[in-house]
């Protein structure tokens, strides 16, 4: 379809995977199935149940083959944040059992952390908040110099939800190893998008959620490295062998696991897909005087591209975007209604004003380059407009 202007125009352009995927097909067919045919309660005896019971197995095992870790390790839960909210409650106990109460984490974490640990803190926790350069990407030296006798963990995110840095969770990993510190990964971006194993990455806990690679809204996962016995966060029934209370969601881990298993199976292709899309859309904006790519270049996951559009009120330009079919972000979707402008953006040295400029595109394979040369062509002409009206 072309508009007044003789250029094309595309009803909707999806460009904010980082906050939500479409579910994949299949997946869907796996949760419809599993609706209508696998009703039973795993916990039950019957022969329903026995079925429910054998499809979460096999969910679990599949899950667990993806990123390298054996089913025991894999709590299922009802999404990221809660995974988080275990992992760092578990952390604080256990520390705290050895008198460590000392908790280590980046100034860009995702709110599921930072909320979390101003809880902790007012738990009798001490937190050292890390400083990131304008790169986005945590230094491991800067790690190793806040770790203390008494630091029970340290919190590092795989891949950051706004700028799409990678963090070097493997050498981090191995420095909390040799201190006997706990590390928590924050997986959520980067799982089902690039490799992700645990044989690779030392975590004691690592956590992501289905939602984010295809899969549906409402069930996540923890996993746990043997050893470590999770303090559970739900008391009741003796479901996830104790460790988190409550039928399981069987449709939806079934789900999880189908969208896992396509997601590994496609993940070189998407991925180089995806990054070639990701570089012509950057290329496109970068020709928009007074815009910079926020976050380092090359470290970063394949689909996001954070940009500060200078003179631009992001928000507006959403607004004009979405009119356009078009819909991305100017922030993580856990908090881009709130008022204060990005943490990540002002902690990698972006002023206040500057954050509220700046806008998150997060690519998925569905996505096409003529897209990209739409996107491009609306952002440049809105951006050429607002900047004349201020």
């Amino acid at each position: 379809m072309k508009d007044k202007t003789g250029s094309r125009h595309f009803e909707t352009v999806y460009a904010d995977h980082a906050a939500t995927t479409p579910i994949h097909p299949q997946v869907l067919e796996t949760i419809t199935r599993a609706l209508e045919n696998v009703y039973g309660n795993p916990s039950s005896l019957h022969c329903q149940g026995q079925q429910a019971k054998r499809m979460l197995i096999r969910s679990r095992e599949m899950i667990a083959s993806c990123i390298g870790a054996h089913p025991r390790e894999m709590t299922f839960t009802s999404c990221g944040s809660e995974a988080i909210n275990q992992a760092l409650r578990t952390a604080a106990y256990l520390g705290a059992n050895k008198g460590k109460h000392h908790v280590i984490a980046s100034r860009i974490e995702h709110h599921a952390v930072l909320n979390t640990l101003k809880l902790l803190e007012a738990m009798a926790c001490h937190v050292t908040f890390l400083d990131v350069p304008a790169n986005g990407i945590v230094r491991p030296q800067d790690v190793a110099a806040a770790i203390r006798e008494d630091t029970a963990l340290v919190c590092v995110m795989h891949a950051n939800n706004e700028i799409g840095t990678l963090q070097p969770v493997e050498e981090i990993g191995e420095m909390c190893r040799e201190k006997q510190v706990f590390l928590l990964v924050d997986a959520v971006q980067s799982v089902g998008h690039i490799p992700v194993s645990v044989r690779d990455i030392p975590a004691s806990f690592l956590a992501f959620s289905a939602h984010k690679f295809g899969g549906p809204k409402g069930t996540g996962v923890l996993y746990t490295r043997t050893g470590i016995e999770p303090v559970p966060l739900i008391a009741g029934g003796g479901q996830e062998r104790g460790l988190r209370a409550g039928t399981e969601n069987l449709p939806a881990i079934a789900g999880m696991a189908k969208a896992l298993e396509i997601a590994t199976e496609e993940m070189s292709a998407n991925r180089e897909k995806v990054t070639a899309l990701r570089e012509q859309l950057i290329a496109g904006l970068e020709t928009i005087p007074q815009s910079v790519l926020n976050g380092d270049r090359q470290s970063r996951l394949p689909g996001i591209a954070n940009f500060f559009f200078s003179g631009v009120e992001a928000e507006t330009l959403l607004i004009l975007l979405d009119n356009d079919g078009i819909s991305a972000s100017s922030g993580a979707a856990c908090s881009a209604g709130a008022a204060m402008p990005s943490h990540v953006l002002t902690a990698i040295g972006l002023t206040p004003q500057q954050a509220r400029s700046s806008l998150r595109f997060s690519l998925g394979p569905e996505n096409t380059a003529e897209e990209m040369e739409y996107i491009v062509t609306r952002v440049k002409t809105h951006v050429e407009t607002l900047r004349k009206r201020s």
